[in-house]
């Protein structure tokens, strides 16, 4: 169903170390309006929603993975060469003491990655714009978070996930137009 080509979706490069950039990223890796997040509440919606936009959810749902991907190797780089005490400084201790330096799904303060962050509804207006709030939603995280930086090259990568979000809000808005038109064609008055 997927084809994986062994590179990411757009380069990551980070210009020092920064524990405490990372820490703030993982609101993106497993907070409630971060990728896994998104990625799973699009692949769990698709198998509800007409045939005219199941293909939008998937290829979104896909694409989130993805961004996930990114936000990994962004934490990995921005942690590899950082020490105990430096992690402690920056908050981290308690993840160092659970996962050394592998990545959990918690958000920035460390709260784990819960199955209630997936909404779904069932009814296909309803979920589209869920979505386009969860959009919206990281688009202003990733804003932040480029504010929170003055790494540029950290910024280019966080700067193309925000655009992405918006691209991703856009094609949701363009669903919603879709399926109500649908339903107009078929009411009958």
């Amino acid at each position: 169903m997927w084809v994986y080509e062994k590179k990411l979706q757009y380069p990551v490069r980070v210009g020092k170390c920064d524990i405490g950039m990372a820490k703030l990223l993982l609101e993106q890796y497993g907070g409630a309006d971060g990728e896994l997040a998104a990625a799973l509440r699009y692949m769990n919606q698709r198998y509800t929603i007409p045939d005219k936009v199941i293909g939008l959810l998937t290829d979104i749902s896909t694409e989130e993975f993805a961004h996930l991907e990114m936000i990994a190797t962004m934490v990995f780089k921005l942690t590899k060469d950082a020490t105990v005490e430096e992690l402690r400084a920056n908050g981290l201790a308690p993840h160092y003491v659970a996962h050394d330096s592998a990545l959990f799904y918690e958000n920035a303060s460390g709260v784990p990655f819960t199955a209630a962050y997936i909404q779904a509804k069932g009814d296909p207006i309803a979920d589209l714009y869920e979505d386009i709030a969860a959009e919206e939603k990281a688009r202003a995280t990733y804003q932040w978070l480029i504010d929170m930086t003055d790494d540029v090259d950290l910024q280019d990568s966080l700067k193309f996930l925000r655009e992405r979000e918006i691209i991703h809000s856009l094609r949701f808005r363009e669903a919603v137009e879709i399926l109500k038109d649908e339903q107009g064609k078929r009411t009958v008055f």
